[in-house]
Parts: structure tokens; sequence; C-alpha cells
């Protein structure tokens, strides 16, 4: 199991969380931040340090909260290929030595834009 980065970090993308993960598991994706499922050790360092509440463990997620689809979004984001790629993500072994992928999942993708404050 894993913590889970929510809709409110979309465009918000702080980076507070990836600076405080021991061990390098949150992703950049175009519009926003992903917590690698198999990676994470659930330390929760990520959660407490995201300044918009975002990152919730899984096991907290109340199944009816808008929040529940980006459980099975992390996955898609890493098991499926994304918009743009032929194959996959699947375990890259760190954020860093990846880099920013430069897209989003469909679910991510179709959420509107928000405008900075």
């Amino acid at each position: 199991m894993a913590y889970v980065i929510g809709e409110a970090c979309v465009d918000v993308m702080d980076r507070s969380c990836v600076d405080d993960c021991p061990i390098d598991c949150i992703y950049t994706g175009e519009r926003k931040l992903y917590i690698h499922p198999e990676e994470c050790i659930d330390c929760g360092a990520c959660a407490r340090s995201c300044p918009v509440d975002a990152i919730t463990w899984d096991r907290d997620l109340d199944p009816a909260s808008p929040d529940s689809t980006h459980l099975a979004d992390a996955t898609a984001f890493f098991y499926q290929p994304l918009p743009g790629r032929s194959s996959p993500l699947r375990e890259p072994g760190g954020a860093a030595d990846l880099g920013p992928v430069g897209t989003d999942t469909a679910l991510v993708a179709a959420i509107p834009r928000q405008e900075a404050e």
C-alpha cells in the first residue's frame, strides 16, 4: 500500500513532498505529482509536508471521495502507456534519474485547468 496524491495537487505541484521523500518515489507529470505505489515505504513524510493536504494514505481514502479515483490513477500512471509513450514506466527506480515525465493520465488531463493564485 502507499500514499496517494489527490486532485488538490493538480496545477499546484508545490514539490515539498518531493524534497521530503526519503526514497525518491514521487514522479512529476505535466500537471500533477504521482507516488509510485510499489516504491513508497509508507513513511508519511510527503503527507506531512504537503501545503495543500493533497496526500492521503490509501487505507484512509473514503471510497466515496473524489480522491479515491486517484489510487487507481497512480497505478495507471506507472503501469499503462501514457499519452505520447509506447510503453509503461513500470518501476523506473527513482524519480530523480527519470526526470519529469511531461504528461499525465487521462483522469488528470480531463480536470479543468486551475488558475494560478
